[in-house]
């Protein structure tokens, strides 16, 4: 999330418009891949925000590897 802190150096806490990929993970069993979230200990669908010069696949492979 580097260009979105850097980002948030320049702007405060004002509103931001992001793209980002969120990953939908489904097993032979249909059963859901959700990650656990160490910042807000919430349960959710793997994915995040977009980076510079990234695809919308690139950032759905990183954030899925992460």
């Amino acid at each position: 999330m580097g260009y979105i802190r850097e980002l948030r150096k320049h702007i405060g806490s004002r509103p931001i418009i992001s793209i980002g990929a969120t990953i939908l993970v489904i097993n032979d069993d249909k059963k859901i891949l959700f990650q656990h979230r160490s910042d807000t200990l919430d349960w959710g669908l793997p994915g995040g925000s977009m980076e510079l010069n990234e695809t919308l696949e690139e950032v759905a492979a990183r954030e899925l590897h992460e």
